[in-house]
């Protein structure tokens, strides 16, 4: 059995089709089914239930491609282990960041990545926090920027900065009179929300327990933006929710809208850094941090100390 055979459980597992899988993998189809048919005669066990119009992974195929992705993700390592012993700085960083951070963080991050580490480009991805964590076990992905709470075995998590929410509402609003507004106000208003699954949408839910049984459009925004949010407000839809970082130079810009503070105790979140315990590239990790702590998102507040570049 090699790392190929693995790779293409895996891509099956998957992509639940053979086709799709084959594709995937670069290969023709039937290269992938006589593989797969392969590793379970050599096994001696069926690992996936064949149909015409699906392919089902059985619960002992599951184990072994669990184990066969933890296999290809240390073989990985090899590559990375030499790369980072001639210059950790060089060749790409896979970067995972969540929707809600991507947009206002990326455009002043990136600029400084390349000023610290030119020989380093980042490969993006943006996705929900558990489709991030999976990339990021299965090897797809470096280092991924989330929001915590965040545990995973085998992951490693630091803090990068506290960032408190914002109220954004139709200047016209009589809210914006106000200096600051209460959690428990937002119930009282059309409240616009993320669709279901978006961890920023729970945290929202979280400062003001009373809008889960608010109706109306947060039921029609699934998928939305924080973006298209926005601009929903400025049409004088309703009041939303939103970072510091997507909020607070909106005032100088847009003229439909205005931000406004909530009243103390501010609710915020943590945003960290994730990556795997054994990612060897750890003078990568120093440099994206500390271009995050550089890139002075309004609003937010450091959390720990800039890391020393010079043993990176």
């Amino acid at each position: 059995m090699t790392l190929t055979d693995l790779r293409y459980l895996v891509a099956l597992a998957h992509e639940r089709h053979f086709g799709r899988a084959a594709e995937k993998c670069h290969v023709s189809q039937p290269t992938l089914s006589v593989a797969i048919k392969k590793v379970e005669e050599e096994l001696g066990i069926q690992l996936f239930e064949r149909s015409a119009s699906e392919v089902k992974i059985t619960e002992t195929g599951r184990r072994i491609v669990a184990q066969a992705e933890k296999v290809m993700v240390e073989a990985s390592q090899i590559h990375e282990i030499a790369a980072a012993g001639k210059d950790p700085l060089a060749g790409p960083l896979r970067v995972g960041v969540i929707y809600t951070i991507g947009p206002y963080l990326l455009p002043r991050l990136i600029p400084r990545v390349h000023q610290l580490a030119p020989r380093m480009p980042l490969i993006i991805q943006e996705n929900f926090t558990t489709r991030l964590a999976e990339a990021l076990k299965r090897g797809e992905l470096d280092v991924i920027i989330i929001s915590l709470p965040f545990e995973e075995p085998g992951i490693v998590t630091q803090p990068v900065y506290d960032e408190p929410f914002r109220v954004l509402l139709p200047s016209s609003h009589p809210w914006a009179a106000h200096r600051t507004i209460d959690a428990e106000h937002l119930a009282d208003d059309q409240l616009l929300l993320l669709g279901s699954g978006n961890c920023f949408r729970d945290q929202v839910l979280e400062v003001c327990p009373q809008c889960r049984n608010v109706g109306g459009l947060q039921r029609t925004l699934e998928g939305s933006s924080l973006e298209t949010i926005r601009y929903m407000v400025a049409t004088g839809l309703g009041v939303t929710v939103v970072p510091s970082s997507a909020a607070d130079e909106l005032d100088a810009h847009n003229p439909l809208v205005a931000v406004r503070p909530f009243t103390q105790p501010e609710p915020s979140r943590r945003v960290a850094l994730a990556w795997r315990v054994t990612y060897p590239r750890s003078g990568a990790i120093d440099i994206l941090r500390t271009a995050i702590f550089e890139s002075s998102l309004p609003g937010v507040k450091p959390v720990g100390r800039l890391p020393s570049l010079d043993a990176a």
